[in-house]
């Protein structure tokens, strides 16, 4: 099994939508910052690449199709040269309102307090609250400190590193293998694209801000 889609959307974007459509019609699993956490013993392969080491992108995506969300969305040119068959969707959405939903989630997330003292206490005895710790750091360090240099505070920077990745991954992702995509456009752009037929469903609607604190966190803390 390999990486069929390569979702290079950041997240907030309805990229957990994406996965949840993309499970559906076939492309099952599908890694998102949610399945990072879950796989809290990938952390050593993030952090090599976010050094500019390789990466054995076949034992992080062992027994998934696609990949979408952070952090896989910031080595989308690298997975697509590993997954040189892959097709590429690019999540977007209007880059103001796509920053206050981010803001208020990912760019600022921390545990709770009761879940930092538990991750502590159980830091010397457990590998997984270990991992879990380390991963957080990881994706905070990543996201905030790399690709957007602690300047989160500051919308413009932010909204123009966003705008910035929309059109890098246009310029270099080939026209026949790129999907430039809104979730609000629903199954048939994207089973077009894919090749699968549309389900006759309603199109996912997952992770809507009011749910982040409440489901989210705890998946990503969850030891």
């Amino acid at each position: 099994m390999s990486i069929k889609v390569i979702g290079a959307g950041f997240g907030r974007t309805g990229t957990l939508s994406l996965k949840t459509a993309l499970e559906e019609v076939g492309f099952d699993k599908c890694y998102h910052m949610v399945e990072a956490f879950k796989n809290h013993q990938h952390v050593k392969h993030w952090k090599r690449a976010s050094k500019g080491k390789s990466v054995d992108w076949d034992t992080v995506f062992n027994g998934y199709q696609s990949v979408v969300d952070f952090p896989g969305c910031l080595y989308y040119e690298e997975l697509l040269q590993h997954y040189p068959d892959a097709k590429v969707v690019l999540t977007y959405r209007d880059p103001m309102s796509w920053y206050k939903s981010a803001y208020d989630t990912i760019l600022t997330i921390r545990p709770r307090d009761d879940q930092i003292k538990k991750m502590l206490k159980n830091y010397l005895f457990s590998s997984k609250a270990r991992n879990v710790f380390h991963m957080g750091l990881q994706n905070r360090s990543m996201i905030v400190k790399d690709l957007f240099q602690n300047r989160v505070e500051d919308q413009q920077f932010v909204v123009d590193v966003f705008n910035k990745h929309l059109e890098e991954v246009k310029s270099k992702v080939p026209a026949n293998r790129l999907l430039v995509y809104q979730v609000s456009e629903g199954w048939q752009p994207l089973c077009d694209f894919l090749g699968v037929p549309v389900p006759d469903k309603p199109f996912p609607q997952s992770n809507k801000r009011a749910d982040f604190d409440t489901d989210l966190r705890d998946e990503f803390f969850s030891i």
